[in-house]
């Protein structure tokens, strides 16, 4: 009997017999292969998720990749053996801001696959078709599992604008940080600077693109062109402004604790900053994202440190919150 599991309420959970929900009219059912694990989910189990943004009780998992077993009337039969992954959001599809693209604004309200939906710490997922994104035949669905994070750096990627020969900079050294390089990379950047706190992380960044590595106590440049911020600590938006240039601009990602001191209004209006901000990732970062994965510019399995059973979701929440700078993407395999 295959399993799934179930938050219902902050800091209890149990495992529960799994049955597939048929897919209805324009939905498919998947096979997960993996589901990533993220402090949104801590933040699921604690209780410690803003208001309206879950719904308990409730499957969690926003990160995930599978094969399609079956679709609904409607679906193209041809998605059926296919592997994919998936966008969190469930948008109304016809407000103005989803007609716009900006499906993360629905002005319908939030709801969101493993939040507010049933998630993938399961068996299986039947969700809309319409918000799949097939990948290459050839390629690993464990690797593929990290797509939703990527895409949300995706979406910074593309509201920062880097252009080739600009100076560009990263703020934070996790999952997100490291996405991050990986796309600013891709446009070749004249320079491309990560400030991290773990000097662990230099090997890593470097691999993946940096040309320079520093901690936040050191010296920094105060003149890069584009500068994306993933940390989410109280000070990363202030570090991170501080590394432009006057007019430069800045995408943040990272969501501190509320109350946390950021941002000095004085130095965004003298230095002329353009600040964008990023919560989940729209369709066309979801397509850029599995655009550059398929063409190899995006390698994901470094970053994946425990691979764990449906079984021990326990141990895999702890694992995300211990602090351990051994401890990197953790996914949970049904």
């Amino acid at each position: 009997m295959s399993t799934a599991v179930v938050i219902d309420a902050p800091g209890e959970h149990r495992l529960v017999p799994h049955e597939p929900r048929r897919p209805e009219a324009g939905e498919a059912l998947v096979r997960v292969h993996a589901s990533g694990i993220c402090g949104s989910d801590r933040e699921v189990y604690q209780g410690n998720r803003p208001e309206g943004y879950v719904r308990y009780p409730l499957t969690p998992g926003h990160e995930w990749s599978g094969t399609v077993e079956a679709v609904g009337a409607g679906v193209p039969e041809s998605l059926v053996g296919r592997k994919v992954v998936g966008e969190g959001f469930r948008n109304c599809q016809v407000c103005d801001r989803c007609h716009a693209g900006d499906t993360t604004l629905c002005s319908a309200g939030y709801e969101e696959t493993g939040f507010t939906q049933p998630g993938a710490m399961a068996a299986t997922l039947t969700l809309p078709a319409r918000l799949l994104h097939a990948l290459p035949d050839d390629c690993d669905l464990t690797a593929a599992a990290l797509l939703e994070p990527a895409a949300c750096i995706a979406a910074a990627a593309l509201k920062g604008n880097a252009r080739p020969g600009e100076r560009v900079a990263v703020v934070g050294t996790g999952t997100l940080g490291m996405f991050a390089v990986q796309f600013l990379k891709a446009n070749s950047p004249g320079e491309l600077l990560v400030v991290g706190t773990r000097r662990d992380r230099e090997a890593l960044s470097r691999q993946y693109g940096a040309t320079d590595f520093r901690t936040k106590d050191q010296e920094l440049p105060d003149d890069f062109d584009v500068v994306i911020e993933t940390a989410g600590s109280a000070d990363a938006a202030r570090i991170s402004a501080g590394l432009l240039r006057r007019g430069g601009r800045l995408v943040l990602t990272g969501i501190p604790a509320p109350g946390a001191d950021g941002l000095d209004p004085t130095d965004l209006v003298v230095k002329q900053l353009e600040v964008h901000t990023v919560f989940g990732a729209p369709p066309d970062a979801w397509a850029h994202t599995v655009r550059v994965f398929a063409a190899g510019l995006l390698d994901p399995l470094p970053l994946v440190t425990h691979e764990l059973p449906l079984t021990e979701f326990s141990q895999a929440i702890e694992l995300v919150g211990a602090g351990d700078p051994k401890v990197g993407k953790v996914l949970l395999r049904p």
